[in-house]
């Protein structure tokens, strides 16, 4: 694909030259009716100056000798120094009732009979285009013809159009130039720009800083450099999850290899049984933990990516906590759901909602004592709906309340991985919601997820 700077020029150009001949076309033919509006005036003077002339008082014994006067001085037109040759091309004659051809120039066209109607016309003789001018004189039994042939007119419109076209030529070439100059001189901040970036290293995520800059290219320069954050910021996130798969799965795997030795080292089968079962519960240890590292790189916040869809959000929580309902009973636990009458339709990530919520539910089940309830409400506020989990456990102190949202901090649960409330902040991050942990009056841990309507 050409440049840029070539893209513009000819377009520019073209439609230069265009707009150009078009004007040049519209002078043309102006200045062609314009010179042939002067000439057939000139035509009309010379008709009249001829009338005046020969109307002047002459004794009839002169007339004659004064006609042939007139036509031997007419006869030297175009032949002597001093003169023009157009002027062989311009004629004229005097026509009189009953006598004939009174006066005439040499180069004037036979014309019998002699033309009648007075005005302007054309007409052809001996191969030749002229234009005439008929002035009838009644009181004097006169016709006045003036004419000139075509080609002096043409030859003058031939002359202006030649003497406009090659300084139009030579104009159009070096306006091209500066043209050409122009536009690179306006291009200069984006081939800077490329420039800029052609000589970057394929590695190197810093921001573009070009300034000054043009306003047409800092949206561009912006859309740059955030993009460049974004894949800086995908690059840290891929390299903290394997920092942290690769932290979190090293303990788990030297505490399976130390079981899965105890077991071949058992003296008997009760030691051997015993050690299986070490192998085994760490084994689901690790499981937990793959598994919500999964769901932590599911759910980080992806640039560009925004819920459109309106779900219902009662419908939501209703489905996750059936889901969960016999795996909480099974846990000797009792589920309770509590909505608020109305509408609770919202554009959010039902999915990750859902996430986030079993998340919620499960780290109530850990905590919570035998025969402990877990309540889940929806409610909605004034200007966002509040979706809280409650338990009966001992909450949270108030040291931890702090790190609670922290990758892997588990307080020490056994069966934890110390990544369910993290899951839980970085969905609702995501959503564009809040959440926060409070220990109730009556005991227990409430955690609310705010989740606005706008």
């Amino acid at each position: 694909m050409s440049s840029l700077r070539q893209r513009t020029l000819w377009r520019v150009m073209l439609l230069l030259l265009l707009g150009t001949g078009l004007l040049a076309l519209y002078n043309y033919h102006d200045s062609r009716r314009e010179i042939n509006e002067v000439y057939d005036a000139h035509l009309a003077q010379n008709a009249r100056l001829l009338q005046g002339v020969m109307s002047m008082p002459v004794q009839d014994s002169s007339r004659q000798a004064l006609y042939e006067a007139f036509n031997a001085a007419l006869s030297k037109a175009g032949r002597g120094q001093v003169g023009h040759p157009y002027e062989s091309k311009l004629a004229f004659q005097v026509w009189q009732d009953g006598v004939g051809r009174l006066v005439h120039t040499a180069s004037a066209p036979t014309l019998d009979p002699p033309p009648s109607a007075p005005g302007f016309y054309d007409f052809i003789s001996a191969g030749e285009r002229w234009r005439g001018f008929v002035l009838p004189v009644p009181e004097k039994h006169w016709v006045i013809w003036v004419g000139e042939r075509n080609d002096v007119r043409y030859d003058l419109i031939d002359r202006i159009v030649r003497h406009t076209l090659f300084p139009f030529l030579l104009g159009s070439l070096a306006l091209a130039l500066l043209v050409w100059v122009a536009i690179g001189w306006g291009l200069r901040p984006l081939q800077n720009m490329a420039t800029v970036i052609r000589n970057r290293h394929a590695e190197s995520l810093e921001p573009l800083q070009l300034v000054p800059l043009p306003s047409e290219l800092e949206p561009m320069q912006a859309a740059i450099n955030r993009l460049l954050a974004q894949i800086d910021d995908l690059l840290r996130r891929e390299h903290r999850f394997i920092a942290d798969a690769a932290h979190e799965m090293r303990t788990p795997l030297a505490v399976l290899r130390l079981h899965a030795q105890n077991a071949l080292a058992a003296g008997n089968e009760a030691e051997r049984h015993k050690a299986l079962g070490f192998l085994i519960g760490g084994v689901d240890r690790l499981t937990r933990v793959v598994n919500q590292l999964l769901t932590l790189a599911r759910v980080e916040p992806r640039p560009g990516l925004r819920a459109s869809a309106r779900v219902d959000l009662a419908e939501v929580v209703t489905d996750t906590l059936a889901d969960l309902t016999p795996w909480i009973l099974d846990r000797g636990l009792e589920p309770s759901l509590d909505i608020d009458e109305g509408e609770h339709h919202l554009a959010i990530d039902a999915g990750a909602l859902g996430i986030a919520l079993q998340n919620l539910v499960s780290n109530a089940v850990e905590h919570s004592p035998p025969a402990g309830r877990i309540i889940v409400s929806l409610r909605r506020r004034d200007s966002a709906f509040e979706l809280m989990v409650e338990d009966e456990g001992p909450g949270i102190d108030q040291a931890s309340l702090s790190r609670v949202f922290e990758r892997f901090y588990s307080r020490n649960s056994p069966n934890g991985a110390g990544l369910g409330l993290s899951i839980v902040a970085t969905i609702v991050d995501r959503l564009g919601g809040q959440v926060r942990l409070d220990n109730r009056p009556s005991g227990g841990l409430a955690a609310s997820v705010l989740l606005p309507l706008d």
